[in-house]
């Protein structure tokens, strides 16, 4: 296990990368994340209206596991479907938070699940959702896409590079 510490707006945050194929309690899983790859090995970016450039990814909806929840966002941001696996999840812990409210929508330690999907389908890009585009790179260059891009990501990004074509 890998931890860091990030600050999220005024909040320091502990964040821990748990690889492995157990999802953790249902009601703890704040959002679900993945990183896409297309037939050449490329990685998925989308360009988030709020957020700028990023990896498919958001909460689930009622009712929703959280894969189905990765597969919708994956298409509702970047217009693309396959085949997924499970990598692990980030752990979100507001312990050390003092601005951590008991009372908020999140738990003192919630997940942020992630995947790897391998695309099957690449659909035609409407934009019709949050993302007003795609693009696909080199999984080295995320960092300049992506400026939060921290050690916790390399970690999962490593896991998802790890998986090999056999075991998918």
């Amino acid at each position: 296990m890998i931890s860091t510490y990030v600050n999220w707006g005024n909040s320091r945050v502990k964040l821990s990368w748990q690889a492995g194929d157990a999802l953790p309690d249902r009601h703890l899983i704040t959002s679900v994340h993945g990183f896409c790859f297309d037939q050449h090995g490329q990685l998925l970016m989308v360009d988030l209206n709020d957020r700028g450039w990023d990896f498919p990814g958001g909460h689930t909806e009622e009712d929703e596991t959280p894969l189905q929840c990765f597969k919708r966002e994956a298409y509702e941001e970047g217009y693309v479907s396959g085949k997924c696996q499970l990598l692990g999840a980030i752990a979100v812990d507001h312990h050390e938070n003092p601005n951590f409210d008991p009372n908020g929508p999140y738990p003192i330690v919630g997940y942020q699940v992630f995947y790897r999907m391998d695309i099957e389908k690449i659909h035609p890009f409407v934009g019709g959702y949050e993302a007003s585009r795609r693009t696909f790179i080199d999984h080295d260059d995320v960092p300049e896409y992506y400026p939060k891009w921290h050690e916790l990501y390399q970690a999962v990004m490593d896991e998802a590079l790890k998986i090999d074509k056999n075991e998918r």
